[in-house]
């Protein structure tokens, strides 16, 4: 698996990517109702603190107690719209991030189905697991905090420092005068913590990586007494990690104790400014508690847009990977066009479309495979076979959109680049690549007809894929398996040739349920016996008289007996 990181460089920090709002169209209607709560939640802070100044001005002056009494009443009900304004942000903030992860993740995956194998198989799928889940549930923080926070400061602040300026222009010009130094602050600080948290987030990515890929080769690592060694590696990143976190959090409090420096010292010049004012009698008591209690308030939403970053940096470096792998995508687009065009058309113009290859040299970093060429007509079995490194298994990944080639390889007359794999081929590759489930339930793994299935047979609707998932099992030499056998994890409970036997049943069950004409087999008896491998052959010689376009890749000698045409391959390679 790649180590690599599956995303370009990091882009220059911005307060809201405005791919956001491309890619996420529920973040469109939660900035809009952000924004009406925010003008809401302003207007609700001046008559909050004109309420309070009425109030202990009419005391120090003796107002009528009917009248204070209805500007107490009135205090109350502003404390209560408050609190309502607060719980309808945090409502809509907590939709909004639901929705926003949910078009992020689909748009997320259907963006790497898009791109194909090729690309995925250039990247890290751990670190890209990681990404659609642990990264975009970071957003939480980024749309219940920072955000809000930020839609607040754009229309709070300026709204209470012209009502201050208003009332008393002096404390408005002061305000003016030593509110830029919190954003200033804010981008040196936000500068430092968006490096600390990426490389937090890149060595979450590497320990990802390195977790799948330990337990992916655990079998190989204990076999050869190499799984301590594993084990210190892994223990190096995560110690990494930790070290990583451990700066996030330094940096975040530290930068926390700056801003709430800057933020008291500001509001206190401003108190100094009206207490000299006022014992001089040129400031009233009421323009000067008014501007006071205002004054706290227009600093806090800068200031807390600083705090609230920290906690929603996670989500911020989350989002630059998903919108570069949405942009990688979007830039793919006519391919994508083109396979949505043409791949119903395959089966629709031909139930078994031929296979023609020419000149198919697969690429393989900086070098060229010998070119290969072969048609694989309907009704046939085509044997690719060579000694290991010929590249037998690159010409099906090319085929399948794994890997990049030059020459020509297309079936019913379109090139295979401009096609779906999943419209056209069946394929059962090395790896067996099961899930946890049922056996059933992998056979019928990724049938868009139905969906997972469990142990009851009561369903009426799912006889026919149940009977067709207990045939393929059959024609791949796996009767004997329960298909209402629960699997673990990559298929744990069953042996290294069940396990290959399931993944073939898989590939014979799409092809018997019409959705892809051709078989591609990789190795399918690596790990069978000579008898149980003779009934695999004997079956797939039968699928291809039934009509099927069979493509085997093969070492042993045994297959040439099924085989209609053999394509042998040698093992050199030609620089690019």
């Amino acid at each position: 698996m790649p180590d690599a990181d599956p995303t370009p460089a990091r882009t220059r920090m911005r307060p809201v990517d405005p791919r956001l709002l491309r890619y996420a169209t529920a973040s469109r209607g939660f900035f809009v109702a952000i924004a009406a709560i925010g003008v809401a939640q302003t207007l609700v802070i001046v008559a909050f603190a004109w309420l309070v100044t009425r109030a202990i001005t009419g005391v120090i002056d003796g107002i009528p107690a009917a009248e204070l009494t209805g500007i107490l009443t009135a205090l109350a009900g502003v404390i209560v719209l408050r609190a309502a304004l607060l719980w309808a942000r945090e409502i809509v903030c907590a939709r909004a991030s639901a929705r926003v992860e949910a078009q992020l993740r689909a748009q997320l995956v259907t963006a790497i189905a898009a791109l194909g194998p090729e690309w995925l198989a250039q990247r890290n799928t751990a670190r890209l697991a990681v990404i659609a889940g642990r990264g975009l549930e970071a957003l939480d923080a980024y749309f219940a905090r920072y955000l809000p926070q930020l839609v607040l400061t754009v229309i709070a602040t300026p709204i209470l420092v012209a009502v201050m300026w208003w009332q008393d222009w002096i404390s408005g010009l002061t305000v003016i005068l030593t509110i830029p130094l919190i954003p200033l602050f804010m981008v040196l600080i936000g500068l430092a913590t968006r490096a600390v948290q990426n490389a937090q987030w890149q060595t979450l990515g590497r320990l990802a990586a390195r977790f799948a890929d330990t337990v992916r080769g655990l079998s190989t690592l204990k076999l050869f007494s190499r799984q301590y060694r594993a084990v210190s590696s892994i223990e190096k990143v995560t110690a990494s990690y930790r070290r990583e976190t451990m700066r996030v959090l330094r940096v975040s409090f530290l930068s926390g104790f700056a801003l709430e420096l800057l933020a008291s010292i500001s509001v206190a010049i401003v108190a100094v400014s009206i207490g000299f004012r006022l014992i001089d009698g040129s400031l009233t008591l009421a323009v000067g508690l008014f501007v006071l209690l205002l004054a706290p308030e227009a600093y806090l939403p800068l200031r807390q847009v600083g705090v609230q970053f920290h906690a929603a940096a996670e989500g911020v470096a989350a989002t630059d990977d998903v919108f570069a792998v949405l942009d990688a995508a979007a830039e793919a687009v006519p391919k994508t066009d083109a396979a949505e065009g043409t791949a119903g058309a395959v089966t629709d113009a031909a139930d078994t479309p031929a296979v023609v290859v020419h000149g198919l040299r697969v690429r393989r970093g900086e070098r060229l495979l010998p070119a290969v060429s072969f048609t694989a007509e309907p009704g046939t079995v085509t044997l690719i076979e060579g000694p290991s490194g010929s590249g037998k298994t690159s010409v099906l990944a090319a085929l399948r959109g794994a890997a990049g080639f030059e020459g020509t390889a297309t079936v019913a007359g379109r090139d295979v680049r401009a096609l779906a794999p999943s419209a056209w081929l069946a394929w059962a590759g090395q790896q067996p690549g099961l899930i946890a489930g049922t056996i059933e339930d992998n056979v019928r793994l990724g049938d868009p007809a139905t969906g997972p299935v469990g142990s009851d047979g009561a369903d009426a609707e799912v006889a026919g894929p149940r009977a067709l998932a207990r045939r393929a099992l059959h024609l791949s030499q796996a009767a004997g398996l329960d298909p209402a056998t629960e699997l673990g994890v990559q298929g744990a409970g069953l042996s290294g040739g069940q396990a290959q036997r399931v993944a073939v049943a898989r590939a014979i069950y799409r092809h018997l349920s019409g959705h892809a004409p051709v078989i591609a087999l990789d190795e399918p008896s690596a790990a069978l016996d000579a008898a149980t491998e003779q009934g695999l052959w004997r079956a797939v010689r039968t699928l291809a008289d039934d009509g099927a376009t069979v493509l085997l890749v093969s070492h042993r000698p045994t297959a040439r007996a099924i085989a209609d045409t053999i394509v042998s391959l040698q093992p050199a390679e030609v620089a690019a």
